[in-house]
């Protein structure tokens, strides 16, 4: 009986094998209960970032999802059947000789002795019914939420899975730092305020560069209406 399951390079062999339209034997571990030491073949590995049960193993009539450490790699030549022994021959009892008696009287013959009859009877078991392990369901996939600054724009996004719910969008820079306040982890709102800071300071240059533009041009425009 094993009593540890598929390393990671096992795990990556069985792949490649699953590749190839070979099914790998495997020989549940310890760890899988009551099936411990019986034997199953994979016949299919899924996503381990969707669940840590992504060995799937037939197992009789059922494909059932395990984990790595509740199935270990078979040994060579596990699975095939032991050549099946003879069965003892019964002998018949032989009955033992006939006394001979000698007499002067006319010989009587002895009267006819019935073998008995050997019977064999064999009891037959119903076989042993197999502890199936519940199929576990499996839950939905992984949901991702990304808030993104790039190129002075924030942006928001989200992936289930290998699908995407949305793509990203443009949010206000107050909405970026909320989103922040969610998320109590140290570091994160400062790098967030210090990138709002250095926006608003370069907003108030251009801000500073307008006026003084915009200043400039009424100054002209006073200076034609004198003109006139």
């Amino acid at each position: 009986m094993a009593g540890q399951g598929l390393s990671t390079d096992e795990v990556q062999g069985i792949r490649e094998a699953l590749a190839a339209g070979r099914k790998p034997k495997v020989v549940f571990t310890t760890a899988a209960g009551q099936m411990a030491g019986q034997l199953g073949q994979v016949v299919e590995l899924t996503d381990p970032a969707a669940s840590d049960e992504f060995v799937v193993v037939r197992f009789g009539r059922d494909e059932l999802p395990f984990s790595p450490a509740d199935v270990a790699v078979a040994p060579r030549g596990a699975g095939r059947k032991a050549p099946a022994e003879p069965k003892p021959e019964v002998e018949e009892p032989v009955a033992p000789p006939e006394p001979e008696f000698v007499l002067d009287t006319p010989r009587v013959p002895a009267p006819r002795r019935e073998e008995p009859k050997v019977e064999q009877q064999v009891e037959a078991k119903p076989p042993a019914r197999r502890p199936v392990k519940a199929a576990k369901p499996k839950g939905p996939a992984g949901l991702t939420v990304t808030l993104a600054y790039a190129e002075g724009e924030w942006t928001v996004a989200a992936q289930q899975g290998a699908k995407a719910l949305a793509k990203p969008y443009v949010v206000k820079p107050a909405e970026a730092l909320r989103m922040v306040a969610l998320v109590d982890v140290p570091g994160v709102q400062e790098a967030v305020e210090q990138i709002l800071a250095a926006e608003r300071a370069e907003a108030e240059q251009q801000a500073e560069k307008l006026r003084a533009e915009l200043a400039e041009i009424e100054a002209r425009l006073a200076d034609l209406r004198d003109a006139r």
